[in-house]
């Protein structure tokens, strides 16, 4: 069971764990022990989180979402594979506490009386700038 707060906890059901060779340099060991991670949990079919937290995590994810609903995690920072699995837990339940935490509402508010008069005045002077850009009119005597 892996905890994320006082009030959630995901199931080993919802959990599956896959090793194999780590990436790069790493000498003899590297070709003959899989040490690498793969850690999938099943967000979508998940009863351990509400909907508005699958919402978020989906859009947290990012590419590490499956089209089958499920989030891949990765962790190949070791050579122990114990280490690595804790380490891909550990960033899953980071990944589901980011999630869970709802966004604060955007109260609106209207921009103050001297903003609006520096904008006004910013795009005056602009205007000004660019109409004395125009072509020069013809002085007198240019025959």
């Amino acid at each position: 069971m892996l905890r994320i707060n006082d009030t959630i906890s995901i199931q080993e059901w919802e959990l599956s764990e896959q090793f194999t060779r780590s990436q790069g340099p790493g000498g003899q060991n590297v070709n003959k022990v899989e040490t690498a991670v793969e850690l999938r949990f099943e967000a979508e079919r998940s009863p351990s989180l509400p909907g508005p937290a699958k919402a978020r995590l989906r859009r947290l994810a990012g590419r590490r979402w499956t089209l089958d609903g499920a989030v891949m995690i990765r962790a190949e920072e070791t050579r122990s594979q114990a280490r690595n699995r804790e380490i891909a837990r550990e960033r899953l339940a980071e990944l589901i506490r980011q999630a869970l935490v709802a966004p604060r509402k955007r109260i609106a508010t209207r921009p103050t009386l001297g903003s609006q008069r520096r904008r006004l005045a910013a795009k005056t002077r602009r205007g000004t700038v660019k109409a004395l850009r125009g072509r020069i009119g013809d002085a007198e005597g240019s025959e």
